[in-house]
């Protein structure tokens, strides 16, 4: 079982970007998981159809503001069934933030976490509201059967994960940069105390990947990059994680795809 995940930053922008479609075919993938589709579902089908015949099964959680967030997950196999959003947190309904499709034998759940903001405005929420509430979403799924999450997590979580560990973390002197402060490096941490695993970092402890380059100051010819998007499993998965892969080298968006590979 192949999952790709990828921000895309603008699905209708995203898909006419040299590679792109070339590089999903080649990977061949059971199910592909986009974040970030800024589009509404009948901005997307068609495309989605004609480009991914393969994948007949289409799933699309978009905002309710139009061109903004969204997510989506084409697959090759048909869920159990499909869930879209989160009882009881509105912000993954309006923005379109979460989207769940049960298999047979796991959950596979792609989300667009809330960006903290440039001047942490969410800062708060995403560690007092979000984190804890799609952590609690997650186990309960759980409890019924493994669950694989995938996407951009909006965090960096160790320095490993980030160029210029030292200009953004929180100090005294600076509460850090949004995605690397310690309120949001302690909330994608919560994660891992509550048993799922970091699919590259624990096949790849030591190996410096980046999956988000900002638009400015060169960053992506100089590699000053950040590890923002992920696929965490259940523990119960660990022996069956085959592979875990940051694509760093397939453009496209401001994000580079990723990858897992379960037996």
């Amino acid at each position: 079982m192949k999952y790709i995940s990828w921000n895309v930053n603008g699905f209708r922008a995203w898909k006419e970007k040299p590679g792109t479609i070339e590089f999903l075919q080649q990977e061949n993938p059971d199910a592909i998981c986009f974040q970030e589709t800024k589009a509404q579902p009948e901005q997307i089908l068609d495309d989605a159809k004609k480009l991914f015949s393969e994948y007949p099964h289409h799933y699309f959680n978009s905002a309710v503001k139009r061109g903004y967030s969204g997510v989506a997950i084409l697959s090759k196999i048909e869920p159990k069934q499909v869930t879209y959003g989160i009882e009881g947190l509105a912000l993954a309904d309006e923005e379109g933030r979460v989207l769940t499709a049960e298999y047979d034998d796991h959950f596979l759940v792609t989300v667009y976490t809330p960006n903290s903001k440039p001047d942490l405005a969410r800062v708060d929420y995403r560690q007092q509201e979000w984190d804890v509430q799609f952590l609690k979403y997650l186990k309960k799924l759980e409890k019924r059967k493994p669950v694989v999450v995938c996407g951009d997590l909006n965090a960096a979580h160790q320095e490993i994960d980030i160029k210029n560990a030292a200009s953004n973390k929180t100090t005294l002197k600076s509460p850090g940069t949004a995605g690397f402060t310690d309120k949001e490096r302690e909330g994608f941490g919560n994660y891992l105390q509550a048993g799922f695993i970091d699919t590259f970092r624990f096949l790849k402890p030591d190996t410096v990947k980046y999956s988000w380059w900002s638009y400015k100051f060169n960053a992506k010819a100089n590699n000053s990059g950040w590890r923002i998007d992920y696929f965490l499993t259940s523990k119960s998965l660990e022996k069956r994680i085959l592979g875990a892969e940051v694509h760093d080298n397939i453009l496209g968006s401001d994000h580079c795809p990723v990858s897992l590979t379960l037996k």
